[in-house]
């Protein structure tokens, strides 16, 4: 955290190139890897981050969203390949234990990591998603024909070029139902310069969809398996590609699991960051691990 409060700008190298991303808090404070949603980036959690000062708190933008490069020709975005580049990250910091915190598609990464690389995670916060969307077994056929036409779509495709910061901001706060500034934050740090405007920095495949899923039952196996201190955090009302008796359910299978309902949007750690930082900070204050990891 810089002396005026905000954030700083973080950069490390991992196997598929350059990860940028915010960097904010006390060094040698409980250490924090956060995971921002789907076409976000770090500054996701920019509201949350001056309310956890005790946190060592980094932020990265995933690969192929804000800032960090995109995945390499051939390189799918992939579930397995997420959880990666996390591990990655986190060795680029010499983090061997870390907690993570994630949001919407990050939340669902960091539980997926958490249930893959328990030896690494110390605890886990899972804003508005837990385990990643599901797929029915009788659709994968249509969903594998449809990724790949719409992948072979995608090359021919011209970016759209925005006047002006105003266009997209106004694009973010339709979408995700964003006040303005949470959605200029997130623009902000999305977009890049070329001749004429603006256009977004993120992947484009980004916008492809998942090719191949798992099922509700192996998702259910994998939230089983994460052994860590686990807390939820849902908003209410809830979405509709995650009812309440599916995130209840998902909720159910956690060996250490917490639950918290907070009323707000689906972004409400931005919207709303005070109960959600109050949320963490007990949460995290009363699942420090005897011994810290000294590396």
């Amino acid at each position: 955290m810089r002396p005026d409060g905000t954030a700083a700008e973080f950069g490390c190298d991992i196997s598929i190139g350059r990860i940028a991303g915010l960097r904010s808090g006390t060094p040698g404070g409980r250490r924090v890897l956060a995971l921002h949603g789907w076409l976000d980036n770090a500054a996701s959690f920019v509201p949350l981050a001056g309310r956890l000062p005790q946190l060592e708190l980094v932020m990265p933008d995933l690969p192929g969203h804000g800032r960090s490069a995109h995945l390499p020709h051939g390189v799918e975005y992939t579930a397995a390949n997420a959880i990666a580049y996390v591990l990655e990250i986190a060795d680029a910091l010499g983090w061997t234990r870390f907690c993570l915190l994630g949001h919407s598609m990050g939340a669902g990464i960091a539980s997926l990591a958490a249930a893959a690389a328990p030896e690494r995670i110390e605890a886990l916060v899972a804003i508005e998603a837990l385990g990643g969307l599901a797929e029915n077994a009788g659709n994968t056929a249509s969903r594998l024909r449809q990724a790949i036409a719409q992948r072979r779509a995608l090359a021919g495709k011209a970016l759209r070029v925005f006047p002006d910061l105003a266009m997209p901001v106004r694009a973010r706060m339709l979408a995700n139902h964003l006040d303005e500034d949470c959605a200029r934050l997130l623009v902000e740090r999305g977009i890049r310069p070329v001749e004429g405007g603006l256009v977004w920095s993120s992947d484009p495949r980004l916008t492809l969809p998942t090719s191949i899923r798992m099922t509700e039952a192996q998702i259910d196996d994998l939230v089983a398996a994460i052994e860590c201190p686990t807390q939820v955090i849902y908003a209410d009302p809830p979405q509709t590609y995650f009812p309440e008796a599916l995130r209840r359910h998902r909720a159910s299978l956690l060996a250490h699991g917490e639950l918290a309902v907070i009323p707000g949007g689906h972004h409400l750690h931005m919207e709303m960051p005070e109960p959600v930082a109050a949320v963490i900070a007990r949460f995290l204050a009363a699942h420090r691990e005897p011994v810290r990891d000294l590396l």
